[in-house]
């Protein structure tokens, strides 16, 4: 029966158990539940998994050396799913403590399957969000990478951060400006566009794409921009004709 097809009642007893399992399992240097719950089919089962060991275990200081050597056994599994519940758990790590988990990144990045090279971009997003410094820096290592994917990767897992500091962002996004690779910009204009619709968001891209020269990019990325302001009308904080009017009075067609 799946998680959330249990009753309230039922799921917290649940928890319970995955908690004192893993904590047998971390305390008797053992991996077996750990294993079990990381490969669960379902998907909150792994979350609930992963944040035990990655948010609340974790805390523990006593019990850091064990996760850590622990998850780095379980990122050599042949499981993807223990992979991918590895490299979430190490993200919920990274949010505080990025330099104790940085290798599992190098490594996940380059991973043979898409559920474990998608939890790291999912990782780089939150870990982005608290604990932006040694995120972004390790980050920028990549977008020059000669693996495509692992440029539009990065690209994508900064974005999160950038939503609300775009300044952050946006001197690593211009480094793509470039790019030949079609996947890659067009994940570099869907970035850009989704950083700009925020409260004073929209003042500082467009000051920053001021000084980019790729020009036909940036017509898009600006029309991605206009769009978004329809499209997330709900949430952003101008209108659509307000994000025109301000892109029209302010984004120099000439350098």
């Amino acid at each position: 029966m799946a998680f959330y097809d249990l009753s309230k009642e039922e799921r917290n007893h649940l928890v319970e158990k995955i908690n004192r399992d893993l904590t047998y399992d971390l305390t008797s240097n053992k991996t077996e539940n750990i294993i079990k719950y990381f490969s669960d089919g379902d998907t909150y089962i792994r979350k609930t998994s992963y944040l035990a060991i990655g948010k609340v275990f974790y805390a523990k200081q006593e019990l850091q050396k064990a996760i850590l050597a622990t998850l780095a056994s379980l990122l050599k599994s042949n499981s993807e799913k223990v992979r991918q519940t590895t490299i979430n758990a190490a993200g919920e790590i990274g949010k505080f403590h990025f330099d104790k988990i940085q290798s599992f990144f190098d490594t996940g990045l380059f991973d043979d399957h898409h559920s474990v090279r998608n939890a790291v971009i999912g990782s780089v997003k939150k870990m982005g969000e608290k604990n932006p410094e040694p995120v972004l820096a390790w980050a920028k290592t990549y977008l020059k990478h000669p693996n495509k994917e692992i440029r539009r990767e990065i690209c994508h897992g900064i974005e999160l951060r950038g939503r609300t500091h775009p300044q952050d962002i946006l001197p690593l996004l211009k480094t793509l400006e470039f790019d030949e690779t079609k996947r890659v910009s067009d994940t570099l204009i869907h970035v850009l566009g989704q950083i700009a619709y925020k409260n004073g968001c929209l003042k500082t891209v467009v000051a920053h794409l001021n000084t980019w020269k790729n020009k036909p990019l940036v017509e898009k990325a600006l029309d991605e921009i206009v769009d978004v302001h329809n499209r997330y009308k709900k949430f952003a904080v101008l209108t659509q004709q307000e994000a025109i009017d301000y892109i029209d009075g302010n984004y120099k067609t000439e350098n």
